[in-house]
């Protein structure tokens, strides 16, 4: 620092061409896809883990092998599936095919609504902010309360007897 600073204009040049104007802050995010033209993600939710890949296509959706409408026979799962797509407007564009380990079904179903919520916004990250909004790529954190020791459940106690 041997040079004097005595104006603002001094100042202004001696702070240009550091860090802050090297690196863009709005840097528009790149699409995430493989030489397949698939996006890969993976959700969670309570027990559940699914591995899913959504490339453009006819709306089809494979969960482990089979139609997602006999996978996950209530129609609640099966609209819990279709959320995303409806919330980002893209229904009907994307194929997916999902594999699913753990847990119940409820809990599989929020997995792979998580992951096609994470591999939508990566293959098209415009797509980012409806999906955000909706909260559909936030991990649901909760989880089964474990049993404690004395207890009959987790917080159910045992039935108390006065003699």
């Amino acid at each position: 620092m041997s040079e004097e600073i005595k104006s603002l204009d001094d100042l202004q040049d001696a702070v240009s061409g550091t860090v802050a104007d090297t690196v863009n802050l709005a840097a528009p995010r790149e699409p995430v896809r493989d030489e397949l033209g698939r996006s890969y993600a993976t959700g969670k939710r309570k027990d559940a883990v699914a591995r899913v890949w959504i490339k453009p296509g006819s709306g089809k959706m494979v969960v482990n092998g089979k139609e997602y409408a006999s996978y996950f026979a209530r129609p609640v799962l099966q609209m819990i599936l279709r959320q995303p797509f409806q919330v980002a407007g893209v229904e009907g564009e994307f194929d997916v095919m999902a594999t699913v380990k753990g847990g119940g079904l409820s809990g599989q179903a929020g997995a792979v609504r998580h992951g096609i919520s994470k591999a939508l916004q990566l293959y098209e990250p415009s797509l980012r902010g409806a999906l955000k909004a909706a909260g559909f790529l936030t991990r649901d954190s909760r989880v089964v309360e474990r049993k404690k020791f004395g207890k009959a459940k987790a917080r159910k106690s045992f039935q108390f007897s006065k003699r």
